[in-house]
């Protein structure tokens, strides 16, 4: 330190014997060895660079931690390598910089704040790294950090940018920050969107109500996919149709949101649909329509059985079987719904284990309505589709067998033959 003050020394009196004035030597004094500062300190910065580099990326490569490897890819060895130049000018600028001219306040002070940018950047990055690891283990799908991250780095950010302005106006950041009091309403309102994503974010990581790759479907804002993205501000939805919905963070606690996660988890996926049947195809069934319906092989046991018993009734009862009204009989509807519950049940593409109901709803303008209520085997959306379509394929085909009619509106076609046949 004292062979540079002498050197500092040598050079402001060789000036003045070359007919600078005082002040003016020692000015183009300051400035020559601030040029050399910045010189070195980018040279120190090169070599620091190349020295960490090359024992960092031995060490990253043999190591089995998968945090350095995220530190790596996400740069934070090379902005710590930023403090280097940063500290050599703050250290060396009081030696070999005079004080009278006012320079080393003002580079010290720029080191500062340039020192507080750099760390502020290396928080991030170790931040960023951090996410990637987490993004490894098993239950981040189930609970996304990113919005709790982003937090953090506003208030990285925030006490860093306080932190600078203390520097500049040369006051305690305590101070500063007892100011800040007085633009707290400006703040929230700024930041009214992120207060609000963080309060959901708890809400939603506490109770698991949604995570990454949940299906979801919100009808006011008419969304209906998978979530790709949950962060502080905006959620992230690619809908089926390969459409990209963002929505505020905090919808998803104000908002209708009907999450299917439930449903893929439980082995099954509802079909509840119903076919309307002409209610005038509705009749007791006949013995010849009966002896048809003994050919179904699933319905043989359950026409015998119910067939024994209602005669058995009859009987005992005194029933008068010439006005087919009187006593109990088997009814083409009815037959056809043991049928359908039989027919599921058989179906090796229905869970069983999960509630079956075949039934009959109250009439309408459009017929009676035979509800199928039941659950498939498997919840992918097209092997779903596949299914239900497989069974209405079949019940519709087989309602004729039964002497049923399907209910539907006359087309065109329907008033052509009506005219021709008169």
């Amino acid at each position: 330190m004292e062979i540079l003050k002498e050197l500092g020394s040598q050079i402001k009196l060789w000036m003045m014997k070359q007919g600078l004035g005082e002040i003016w030597a020692q000015l183009l004094s300051d400035y020559f060895w601030l040029f050399a500062l910045i010189i070195l300190s980018i040279g120190v910065y090169f070599i620091t660079r190349w020295i960490l580099f090359k024992v960092i990326k031995r060490i990253v490569k043999k190591t089995s931690f998968q945090f350095d490897d995220y530190l790596y890819n996400r740069r934070f060895f090379r902005r710590m390598c930023y403090f280097a130049p940063a500290v050599i000018i703050y250290l060396l600028s009081p030696v070999v910089i005079s004080e009278n001219t006012g320079l080393i306040n003002f580079i010290q002070k720029s080191m500062a704040i340039y020192m507080i940018f750099v760390a502020m950047i290396s928080l991030d990055a170790f931040i960023n790294a951090s996410h990637d690891l987490y993004q490894t283990m098993e239950n981040a799908k189930e609970r996304p950090i990113k919005g709790f991250l982003q937090v953090l780095k506003i208030v990285v950010y925030s006490v860093g940018v306080i932190i600078i302005i203390s520097v500049v106006v040369s006051k305690k950041p305590v101070v500063l920050l007892g100011g800040l009091g007085a633009i707290s309403a400006i703040l929230i309102l700024v930041f009214k969107d992120s207060i609000l994503g963080f309060v959901a974010g708890i809400q939603l990581a506490a109770n698991n109500m949604v995570k990454i790759g949940d299906w979801i479907t919100i009808p006011k804002h008419d969304i209906d996919g998978t979530i790709s993205e949950i962060n502080l501000t905006t959620v992230k939805i690619q809908n089926f149709d390969k459409t990209t919905s963002t929505i505020p963070t905090y919808t998803l606690i104000t908002d209708a949101v009907k999450n299917w996660r439930g449903m893929e988890e439980s082995g099954g996926r509802r079909i509840t649909r119903a076919i309307n049947i002409d209610m005038s195809s509705i009749k007791f069934c006949t013995p010849e329509l009966l002896d048809k319906l003994r050919g179904i092989k699933i319905m043989r046991d359950y026409i015998d059985v119910t067939e024994n018993d209602l005669q058995r009734f009859n009987l005992e009862n005194g029933i008068d079987n010439v006005v087919l009204v009187n006593g109990r009989r088997q009814t083409n509807i009815g037959v056809f719904r043991a049928y359908l519950k039989e027919y599921l049940l058989q179906n090796p593409n229905i869970n069983n284990d999960m509630t079956m109901i075949v039934r009959q709803m109250a009439p309408t303008e459009k017929g009676i309505p035979i509800q199928l209520y039941c659950f498939a085997v498997s919840t992918e959306w097209v092997a779903y589709e596949s299914i239900q379509s497989d069974i209405f394929d079949h019940v519709t085909a087989i309602i004729p067998f039964f002497e049923l009619r399907v209910f539907q509106n006359p087309s065109g076609s329907d008033f052509k033959t009506l005219i021709a046949s008169s």
